[in-house]
């Protein structure tokens, strides 16, 4: 199967925009740049049924499956044991995600929509619509089909908060085990969770509050978390620090590393690309199936550089709290390698605040903005 996204760094390190940050600092800051990742999401016609199946309508849209799911912190950790693949698709009504988890012991404990799912094994999604890292929307699902969904202002290390009252409404989800769920004595071989958002939901702090169209790209990442167990007593059981009693750290297999212990770090997120397009000479492949988008090209972000500019400025401000009790005044005294932005004629403002401080950055393409709780914008 063709592997139909690209993995692009940014290379704005310049040999350390701003300084290190102190050591408690670095439990919010990742350890190097993104690792973006894109795709393309075709459009769905006819939808597909929410039924955990590998339709023909995913199927026909094989070449854009997402594969390659790496640790958390990144591929300086080993790679995951067990397979993940991942199709999306949209149309008017919803966004379609289906994800086949490879898993030889599927369990399954939780039962209450709202429990924090991820003390089970899961599929989680998470999705900044107008990438300006606040205002996101989290969901978890376990091979039971619980579901825990919740909105985030902001980003926890930003003060939150999460809502968890908050629900997906109108959400449709649909699991299949190729196998027996939370029988230990025999071997499986997945599990499947199909999702279908309603854009109604997720419309609200989306750009110009309405659903996407064609061309339009909204931040998401994928997350599977995976506990270690052994059977006791014929159940399956999380495997314990014999020291401690406690159960064995889970793993965090992700699309777009963290490049941190974090999935909440927004701005490390991969871009999906929405596509209405049907290229020249494209065909049905399948019976009632279009195919829409294939070989329909990415575009690259825009600024990407600056934004992560932007961002390592509010990573040396986080540390100068830390270390000062208050925020710097001046790039200077962040210790801000200034001439890269001087190499590409950009002046930044930093300006102080009620609040804090906002840094701004013309551009010909507009203005951008980040402020003390992390918080990106372009007017």
């Amino acid at each position: 199967m063709t592997l139909m996204f690209v993995t692009r760094r940014i290379a704005l390190l310049l040999g350390a925009l701003v300084a290190v940050p102190t050591a408690r600092a670095q439990q919010v800051v990742p350890s190097r740049s993104p690792t973006l990742r894109y795709i393309v999401c075709p459009r769905a016609e006819p939808p597909p049924l929410i039924d955990g199946r590998l339709d023909v309508q995913y199927s026909g849209y094989i070449p854009y499956e997402i594969q390659g799911f790496v640790d958390i912190e990144g591929r300086s950790k080993p790679p995951p044991a067990l397979d993940v693949v991942v199709y999306m698709l949209w149309d008017d009504d919803y966004l379609y995600i289906l994800a086949r988890l490879g898993e030889p012991h599927v369990w399954a404990t939780l039962t209450d929509r709202d429990a924090v799912i991820y003390h089970d094994n899961d599929f989680e999604v998470f999705i900044d619509p107008d990438g300006d890292t606040h205002d996101y929307y989290e969901l978890e699902v376990n091979a039971l089909g619980t579901v825990f969904d919740l909105l985030l202002k902001k980003p926890y290390r930003d003060g939150g908060p999460a809502l968890h009252e908050w629900d997906i409404e109108g959400l449709k989800v649909a699991t299949r085990v190729e196998g027996t769920i939370n029988d230990p004595s025999d071997l499986d071989t997945a599990w499947v969770v199909e999702l279908a958002l309603p854009w109604e939901a997720l419309r609200e702090y989306a750009p110009e509050g309405r659903p996407p169209r064609g061309g339009e790209q909204w931040r998401v990442n994928f997350s599977r978390v995976q506990w270690d167990v052994e059977v006791v007593d014929g159940e399956y059981r999380k495997v314990t620090d014999p020291q401690t009693g406690e159960p064995l750290p889970e793993h965090n297999w992700v699309w777009t590393p963290q490049h941190a212990v974090n999935m909440h770090m927004p701005e490390m997120w991969g871009i999906v690309q929405f596509s209405d397009q049907l290229p020249p000479g494209t065909h049905s492949v399948l019976p009632g199936v279009r195919i829409i988008a294939p070989n329909v090209p990415f575009r690259p972000p825009l600024d990407e550089d600056v934004r992560w500019a932007l961002r390592l400025v509010y990573y040396a401000q986080r540390a100068y709290m830390e270390q000062h009790g208050r925020y710097g005044e001046t790039l200077e005294e962040l210790s801000v390698n200034t001439q890269w932005f001087a190499r590409r004629n950009l002046q930044p403002v930093l300006g102080t605040t009620a609040d804090g401080y906002v840094l701004s950055l013309p551009r010909e393409t507009g203005t951008w903005y980040i402020r003390q709780d992390g918080k990106i914008w372009r007017e």
